[in-house]
């Protein structure tokens, strides 16, 4: 059973109801209450299934024309010869014409005399072809063969069957966010080429404007069945996965976050980023997080490790869909940082930057951990998931083989920069110095030569510069380079070195760990709700109390409800949920009684309908701090 306040990952069946890759704030809707030539209601808003935006479905037959009293309608065909009373004359979109029966709700292929209706029915192949466009409304769908409609098989990727409230069936196109009347199993291999390229262009048109264009060289594509694909004309692959992905940068975001996306969409458009397919299942247990995963992770082959990850916890039953692997991350990046490892250190007690330790080697197997820890970096970059840790920004300039200045000391020790910019700035003939270093190993001090008989030569005002930049070296990179060759060989395992490169150390940094700063107004900007409403006052509620907590109890609250408690450069429009962008949602659910659930795989909260403000704050405070695990309802 699903405790009152642990996170729910089973598979949600409605889990395609929100619009995650456009924003949309409710369900898809349904097409509009007309019907195929089996069933016309004559009512004039007979034009089709509509998509999400409105417009209407490029599959659909137009209605059009229907008369306000189908009983009285006269009409004759286009020839002039007079049809019976009641009866239409319609086109359907591949110019065949039928007939519709406004007495009896019925239609035919056949042209009704004048004198009463059509006795011939439609041929068998007629009946094969058209059959989800001629059956009645309360009629059983049936295949070709006359049995039920689940001898048709699965639907496509991407489709969905759905009921309207009065129980009638109709299907929905994810891929393209449109819905019909129409069962895509019984057309998708009729369509002609030239229809396959209409509805790539309609596709195209309608993500075009919700995510730009698509970056050079690629083309988007249909499959037999209706899935989209993309080329890449430059590597000559194809993929499943939108370039363009996650959604376009708005217009007033600041530079860097553009030129972040630009360099993203091309580092995820590569060959060695795409997923293999398959599964990886990897088990850990949550109080022994770092060395199980440490046994697990190295011991699977890196083709393995490309393939998509399953999380499991010992002891939860919970599904991973994206919200187990998202806080395992998380948790994983909280011990195997953890200075007490002696692997990292703080640079700084008031900065909460980590380095690495240049006395690790205390842990005989502190190289074997680096290489580890390199894996697991370039795993999560991998799969699209964030750690919980910021470095020094020598650390990602290391990794991106960039120069190390005088500059990046500032970050590693604050004493020593300033000691070493006074040795620039102020003449030091005479003062004493030479070519060494004073290095602290647990308590003893040691002597370093930063160059060959560096003791017995003496710092001069020619010669500072020099001195000042082996200094510098020897501090941030030369007495780790043994951890972080092994911390590199690990990372590159799974990040070529050549794609990486093209970041610079600020965005490598928002590649490894997102951003840690909550937007509250881009927050409550980004939420669809379930069951309740903006304007509702339990909704309102909720927000007050998020305005009121302090920035811990939010990035609480959010890994609480997304697994992570870190967010796309973009913001919470970027959320990812189990199968893409999905935004956070606040969905009406629950006794009074009950404590919140969360739904990490889907970023979905489930918040009972509560009385009072104060009994709102008192469930949530006692859910976000004591939930450990993930459990199935």
């Amino acid at each position: 059973m699903f405790t009152l306040f642990s996170r729910s990952n089973r598979r949600d069946p409605n889990r395609h109801a929100q619009s995650g890759r456009n924003g949309g704030a409710g369900p898809v809707t349904p097409p509009r209450n007309v019907t195929p030539p089996a069933f016309t209601s004559g009512r004039s808003d007979a034009a089709g299934p509509v998509s999400r935006n409105g417009t209407q479905s490029s599959t659909e037959v137009a209605g059009g024309g229907a008369q306000s009293n189908p009983a009285n309608v006269q009409n004759t065909t286009e020839s002039g010869q007079l049809l019976p009373r009641g009866w239409e004359q319609r086109v359907d979109h591949m110019g065949r014409t039928y007939y519709v029966d406004h007495n009896t709700r019925t239609t035919t292929w056949h042209r009704p005399t004048a004198n009463g209706p059509a006795t011939a029915e439609p041929t068998d192949t007629e009946r094969q072809r058209h059959m989800s466009r001629t059956l009645p409304e309360n009629a059983t769908r049936t295949s070709p063969n006359g049995s039920s409609g689940s001898a048709l098989g699965p639907l496509p990727s991407g489709w969905e069957q759905r009921l309207t409230p009065e129980g009638r069936p109709y299907f929905v196109n994810h891929i393209a966010r449109t819905t019909t009347w129409d069962d895509p199993r019984t057309r998708s291999n009729q369509a002609p080429s030239a229809n396959r390229a209409t509805a790539v262009a309609g596709i195209a048109g309608q993500t075009a404007s919700r995510l730009g264009p698509l970056p050079s060289g690629w083309e988007m594509r249909l499959t037999a069945q209706g899935r989209v694909y993309f080329v890449d004309h430059n590597t000559k692959t194809t993929t499943w996965d939108d370039p363009r992905l996650p959604s376009n940068l708005d217009q007033n975001v600041p530079q860097y976050k553009r030129d972040f996306r630009r360099k993203y969409i091309y580092f995820r458009s590569q060959a060695a980023m795409r997923p293999v397919p398959g599964q990886c299942h990897i088990k850990v247990a949550r109080n022994t997080i770092f060395e199980h995963s440490y046994n697990e992770i190295m011991r699977v082959p890196v083709s393995e490790l490309k393939k998509r990850l399953m999380i499991k916890f010992d002891g939860e039953d919970g599904l991973d869909y994206g919200g187990v692997s998202r806080e395992f991350f998380f948790l994983l990046s909280h011990e195997m940082f953890n200075p007490s490892y002696c692997l990292f250190e703080y640079s700084a007690h008031d900065t909460y930057t980590l380095q690495i330790n240049p006395h690790s080697n205390i842990n005989p197997e502190h190289l074997n951990y680096f290489r580890f820890i390199g894996r697991t970096m370039g795993l999560a970059i991998f799969h699209r998931r964030f750690l919980d840790a910021f470095f020094t920004s020598s650390f990602y300039k290391m990794i991106l083989k960039k120069p190390i200045t005088l500059e990046d000391m500032q970050s590693v020790d604050a004493d020593i920069y300033r000691s070493l910019k006074w040795t620039l700035e102020n003449d030091v003939t005479d003062m004493g110095f030479t070519f060494t270093v004073d290095d602290d190993k647990f308590g003893e001090r040691v002597e370093v030569e930063l160059k060959p008989g560096g003791k017995d030569i003496d710092v001069t005002e020619e010669n500072k510069k020099e001195f000042v930049q082996l200094s510098v070296q020897y501090r941030v990179c030369d007495r780790i380079k043994e951890q972080f060759e092994a911390f590199q060989a690990g990372f590159h395992e799974l990040i070529p070195e050549d794609l990486v490169q093209v970041f610079d150390e600020r965005e490598l940094e928002l590649l490894i760990g997102g951003l840690a700063e909550i937007d509250l107004n881009d927050w409550k900007k980004h939420t669809d709700y379930r069951g309740y409403t903006e304007s509702d006052q339990v909704v309102q509620w909720f927000w007050k109390f998020v305005s009121e907590m302090d920035s811990e109890h939010q990035t609480r609250l959010l890994q609480f409800t997304t697994g992570t408690s870190r967010i796309p450069v973009n913001g919470f429009k970027d959320l990812q949920g189990s199968d893409g962008p999905r935004r956070f949602t606040i969905e009406k659910s629950g006794d009074v009684i009950a404590l919140p659930k969360s739904h990490t795989c889907f970023n979905r909260i489930d918040l009972p309908p509560y009385t009072d403000y104060d009994t709102l704050s008192t469930k949530l405070t006692l859910a976000i701090e004591n939930t450990v695990g993930f459990g199935q309802e």
